[in-house]
């Protein structure tokens, strides 16, 4: 198996940060926004951003989680789903949703977001922030609004996220071929 590091901590930091800058100019003083980290791995980049944001602005972000797993298209075609944890501590009737996840590969994930998102009231907008874009293997047409890096990557290939938080000792993403 290759591996190819895409990101160290010094470059996952910077990526972080222009991300944050970006939702700020976008959304001054999230008001009207709220934060949705996608279980399992969108929420430890959801807590980064918002650590990063509130350093900046000082103001608590208004933020919650999702877990999509019975919202997706193939929920039913594999064995029982072990499900994890959804909090949404606010209505995101008319408020400017921005869903958090690590890696846009296919598209269903966030599409199914989309539809969990929707049961919580009706949202201004939805936009989508990942560090990485897999570009060139979607299944749904989506696109995210903030990314930290575009790639071309093949369906083989795998993308992985290790960040302190998941307790690896530093952080690290990389991209491996399973070849």
């Amino acid at each position: 198996m290759l591996k190819s590091k895409l990101f160290d901590k010094k470059r996952l930091d910077i990526t972080i940060n222009r991300l944050c800058h970006q939702l700020i100019e976008n959304h001054s003083n999230f008001k009207d926004s709220l934060l949705i980290g996608l279980q399992p791995r969108g929420i430890f980049l959801q807590n980064r951003i918002i650590k990063t944001i509130n350093k900046v602005l000082s103001i608590e972000v208004p933020s919650g989680y999702l877990d999509t797993t019975f919202y997706r298209d193939d929920f039913r075609t594999k064995e029982v789903p072990k499900a994890k944890e959804t909090f949404m501590p606010y209505l995101v009737d008319n408020k400017n949703v921005i869903i958090i996840d690590d890696v846009l590969f296919t598209g269903r994930t966030v599409r199914s977001a989309m539809e969990g998102i929707m049961n919580f009231g009706r949202p201004n907008k939805i936009e989508l922030l990942v560090l990485i874009d897999r570009k060139f293997s979607r299944h749904i047409p989506v696109e995210p609004t903030y990314y930290g890096r575009r790639i071309n990557t093949l369906t083989s290939q795998k993308i992985i996220v290790n960040l302190t938080e998941q307790g690896f000792e530093k952080d690290n993403i990389w991209i491996t071929n399973n070849e």
